[in-house]
């Protein structure tokens, strides 16, 4: 998500944050913020006061992108506990009844 931000903001100010280490602790502490945020929310503020050279950094995300921006993370995730539950031959019935909607499509 810091990546995507970083993105963001490149995008819209024509700035790299890269090299500003002060600049991108403060977005991946306000990142962390919005992903507790998106568990029971469908949407979270990411807003940092004079985040590089003046410049207020302000963007809102929804669980939709930050699940898209993590699906491959997830998968991951997912495909090992699979793998861990087969290996001890535990029946994966109810696990894979209680699946996380956005692993659905795996």
């Amino acid at each position: 998500m810091v990546n995507y931000c970083v993105e963001e903001f490149k995008s819209k100010w024509k700035k790299d944050l890269a090299g500003n280490k002060r600049a991108l602790g403060r977005l991946k502490v306000a990142c962390e913020k919005a992903k507790r945020i998106l568990s029971y929310a469908t949407e979270a503020p990411i807003e940092l006061e004079y985040l590089s050279e003046g410049i207020d950094f302000s963007m809102n995300i929804t669980r939709a992108k930050f699940e898209e921006l993590n699906m491959d993370l997830f998968t991951e995730c997912i495909e090992q506990v699979e793998t861990c539950l087969e290996d001890a031959d535990m029946n994966t019935h109810l696990y894979l009844q209680r699946r996380p909607k956005f692993c659905n499509n795996h």
